[in-house]
């Protein structure tokens, strides 16, 4: 089932609007349509604005080797993070167990 068709101008008002109110959900509302609707264009302009296709896959600008070393640096952040508070778990329970021995 086809949806309803939008005209250009409709289109550039409503997305004008958003911008200027920054609500997409009242626009949405005042115009009768869906913010789903809205929502698919502003992402469509967006993309278009970054050169971007609006159509393909997703993953086409895809950089896997930058993603894999920012994957690498957070996995050894969150590493270290993990040792660090099991560390300080060790040392809670040292102090636990000289406290009741005493």
């Amino acid at each position: 089932m086809k949806g309803k068709y939008y005209s250009e101008e409709i289109k550039e008002q409503v997305l004008r609007e958003v911008e200027e109110t920054g609500n997409m959900t009242l626009v949405a509302r005042n115009h009768n349509i869906p913010s789903t609707t809205i929502n698919t264009w502003v992402r469509k302009k967006k993309n278009a604005a970054k050169g971007g296709s609006t159509k393909g896959p997703k993953s086409s600008n895809f950089n896997s080797s930058n993603f894999s070393k920012e994957l690498e640096k957070e996995n050894d952040l969150l590493k270290k993070t993990l040792g660090e508070k099991d560390l300080e778990i060790a040392i809670l329970k040292d102090l636990l167990k000289k406290k009741n021995l005493l």
